[in-house]
């Protein structure tokens, strides 16, 4: 995940607490409630977004092990929740192996103390901005095998790279290093623009929002989001509001009225 303002202190907002502040968590300080106060104020149901993508990790992680996928690298993890990645896919297999990467001091030392009792994982220091970093990180290496398929997470993530870090150029040197037969998985908010002009003044005002108190979060155009999936096989149903990527048979749909702001996907590289 991209540096967060501030880092851990306590008197600044921080992507990774803000998140968890949204899911209701309790590793986030009142800087970083005060964000999720702000966004609620333009979208009262801001919350069902950080909820939705926490139920379509688990759809996606679910379909790419049943896929085959025997190995996970989670881009951006963000500080641990109490439905982990390696927790839901080891429900198919449980000798599937995850690594977690993030550039969060703190995000790290919750990480680590969680996975201390979890065997096949690894928490690694690491940043989307420098794919290259991540993929030939020794410890990495040592934990995955990157000559085969594995299944990247970013959900949450891309929409934090700013445009001038050239988030296009990033996404294509992560699917280059992705072996065939590889999936991904891809969350990220969507400002609809002309097609839902109503939700796209709510996108731009949560952006302001998060520019003036983390410096990023930017709510782009689903063919740009789209874009970022280059030449893989996107999954049926296509980039869609989380809530409506294959959701469970008996799965309550929430569309609040920023439903159409947060689009997921799942692809496969050929």
């Amino acid at each position: 995940m991209p540096r967060e303002a501030g880092g851990a202190d306590a008197g600044r907002a921080g992507i990774a607490r803000v998140y968890d502040s949204f899911l209701g968590g309790k590793d986030n300080f009142a800087p970083d409630r005060d964000v999720v106060r702000r966004c609620a104020e333009i979208l009262p149901d801001s919350g069902t977004g950080a909820r939705a993508n926490r139920a379509f990790l688990r759809r996606a992680v679910t379909c790419m092990a049943r896929a085959g996928i025997r190995q996970f690298l989670d881009i951006g993890a963000g500080l641990p929740e109490d439905e982990t990645v390696h927790g839901v896919a080891r429900e198919v297999d449980p000798a599937i192996r995850v690594a977690y990467v993030d550039n969060h001091p703190m995000v790290l030392s919750h990480a680590r103390a969680l996975l201390g009792r979890a065997e096949g994982t690894l928490a690694a220091e690491g940043d989307l901005r420098k794919p290259e970093e991540i993929f030939d990180d020794p410890l990495i290496r040592e934990h995955l095998d990157l000559g085969r398929p594995v299944g990247v997470l970013l959900l949450g993530v891309v929409h934090h790279v700013r445009d001038e870090e050239d988030p296009s150029g990033i996404m294509a040197r992560v699917r280059e290093r992705m072996a065939p037969g590889s999936m991904l998985a891809l969350s990220h908010f969507c400002n609809p623009g002309e097609e839902r002009p109503e939700d796209a003044a709510l996108a731009a005002e949560c952006e302001r929002v998060l520019s003036e108190t983390l410096g990023t979060g930017r709510w782009r155009a689903r063919g740009e989001i789209l874009s970022y999936l280059g030449d893989f096989e996107v999954l049926e149903p296509g980039l869609v509001p989380l809530p409506e990527w294959r959701p469970d048979p008996d799965e309550v749909l929430v569309r609040g009225r920023g439903h159409h702001l947060f689009l997921g996907a799942v692809a496969r590289k050929p």
